[in-house]
């Protein structure tokens, strides 16, 4: 049998070894056989190893920002410190990204691009000479629209209001300019921070990234979903009767409504003195914390941030769960996440007891009228003079304030001060108190087409009470989000922010991201 004929030398190592006895002997080196095998081995591995690398050009600025858009505000920090991103870059990330999602979000009602380019650059300059301000330096934010921005309409969602541009900054805009913050534009409000979702305002309701056949939550619907959807890491919203918290229980982001008082309300338009409370919505409660402490302006001994990563262990938290687990609109869901996150919060250390906050209908229905009266004495000369500056539905809510007469109006004044000093004598023995957000998860957004909506939420008593009101994601149910709230003593929100981070960082409900929009 003729056997398989012997292989050939192969040509290309053979010319290669020739290459390398040339260039030993071009360099004046002298090696026997055995060290020259040994010698072109190892040179011969280097090449076939370099060969494989990859010799493309390394990330570009847009690269590096696309990839920092969902890091937490301090890691975008310290890489704008750190010299690996720019402001300028991580800006126009965003920028880019709201061109592309924000059609389906609707969360924007105006995109001020060369002013947030601007501000970018000053930031870029501001870091290359060593100037460092703060945390927010160079970050962007959006604020809702209801809160003045130099020359930027302020519409509040109303037909009337398309062409009101703001002449300054409301005060909590100056000090978030102040520290270094890139305003990126303004936010989608309910009308006049009224009832909603309305496709009769000035604008179309925004939508829920995580179903965009539900309901937002609102007024601060906005602040809301440009955080859930991934187009900014923290916002400005308003809260009269829930309406930062509500937007958060729904859309999945942490929503923190300060002591009455705390944050300067100049430059934002009011709808009921007594009540109104201005805040961040964040993507974290760490986030919420930095972004209070900028717009409050607190000294350090006071921030908001002082306790954070610090352990709840024996912190007394009183569970007001007679406000939410015998009532028949509460899904079995939320009542389960409820009990499950009080248990959490248990295996952290803190001590839970169960309490009763007063009779929920009650201050519910003190507070609506409160809320009405206060909001019709504001706008009662537009009303009558220029009813048609309004979308319908914000009217007939605003004008239903002229029933309610002054002998009411006292009553309820009455029932909100009682209701404070139920709640002043339970954190007199409990570090927070804490309750539902919501009853149930998001409403579908149909029926609001035909006429405002019930939504069972457990807020507006706090509005009243003026106390602060973390509120923040505890678990979803069939894809959307449930909240929870942490009620504490006036002026205690460095203590509620402590015991949500906690939490935060026990669970991975912050992590949770809605899919994507087509």
């Amino acid at each position: 049998m003729i056997g398989e004929p012997a292989l050939a030398i192969d040509p290309t190592d053979q010319a290669s070894r020739k290459a390398f006895a040339e260039s030993l002997a071009r360099h004046g080196l002298t090696m026997n056989a055995t060290e020259s095998d040994s010698v072109y081995k190892l040179a011969n591995w280097m090449s076939d190893g370099l060969a494989g690398l990859d010799t493309s050009s390394p990330m570009n600025s847009e690269t590096v920002a696309n990839a920092a858009l969902d890091l937490s505000l301090f890691e975008q920090g310290n890489r704008l410190r750190d010299g690996r991103l720019t402001s300028v870059a991580l800006v126009e990330a965003y920028l880019r990204r709201i061109e592309a999602r924000d059609p389906a979000f609707r969360a924007f009602y105006a995109v001020d691009r060369e002013g947030a380019l601007a501000a970018a650059r000053q930031a870029d300059a501001d870091f290359a000479e060593g100037c460092d301000i703060g945390h927010l330096q160079g970050i962007p934010v959006g604020i809702k629209d209801l809160i003045d921005v130099a020359g930027l309409p302020t519409t509040a969602n109303a037909p009337g209001r398309k062409q009101a541009i703001a002449e300054s900054d409301a005060e909590v805009v100056k000090r978030l300019r102040a520290a270094g913050a890139v305003v990126i534009g303004k936010l989608a409000t309910y009308e006049w921070g009224t009832v909603g979702p309305d496709n009769r305002g000035a604008f179309p309701p925004a939508r829920n990234p995580w179903s965009l056949d539900h309901i937002t939550g609102g007024s601060s619907s906005g602040s809301a979903v440009a955080v859930a959807g991934g187009l900014l890491r923290t916002t400005l919203g308003t809260d009269t009767g829930g309406s930062l918290r509500g937007p958060a229980f729904y859309c999945g982001v942490v929503g923190l409504k300060p002591t009455l008082g705390l944050v300067p309300n100049g430059g934002v338009l009011a709808m009921s003195a007594s009540m109104d409370h201005i805040g961040p919505i964040s993507a974290t409660v760490a986030e919420a914390a930095l972004t209070l402490d900028v717009i409050t302006d607190l000294p350090s001994e006071r921030s908001a941030m002082r306790l954070l990563g610090q352990p709840i262990v024996g912190k007394r938290v009183a569970y007001a769960r007679n406000w939410f687990a015998l009532d028949p609109h509460t899904m079995p869901a939320v009542l389960a996440a409820m009990d499950a996150a009080i248990s959490t919060l248990s295996q952290l250390g803190a001590i839970i007891e169960d309490v009763d906050l007063p009779d929920y209908p009650a201050i519910e229905v003190a507070a609506a009228a409160i809320l009405h009266k206060e909001s019709f004495d504001y706008h009662a000369p537009e009303l009558r003079d220029h009813p048609e500056a309004f979308g319908r539905r914000a009217f007939l809510s605003l004008a239903a304030g002229v029933a309610v007469t002054d002998n009411e109006l006292a009553a309820a004044r009455t029932a909100g001060v009682r209701f404070r000093s139920e709640v002043d004598r339970l954190l007199d023995g409990h570090d927070a108190i804490v309750t539902v957000g919501a009853l149930t998860t998001a409403l579908l957004a149909a029926p609001f087409e035909k006429e405002a909506v019930w939504t069972p939420m457990r807020t507006i008593g706090f509005n009243v009470s003026g106390h602060p009101v973390l509120a923040l994601p505890i678990g979803f149910h069939d894809g959307l989000p449930i909240g929870m709230q942490i009620i504490g003593r006036h002026h205690a929100e460095a203590t509620i922010l402590q015991l949500g981070d906690a939490f935060e960082r026990a669970t991975d409900h912050a992590l949770q991201r809605p899919p994507q929009p087509a």
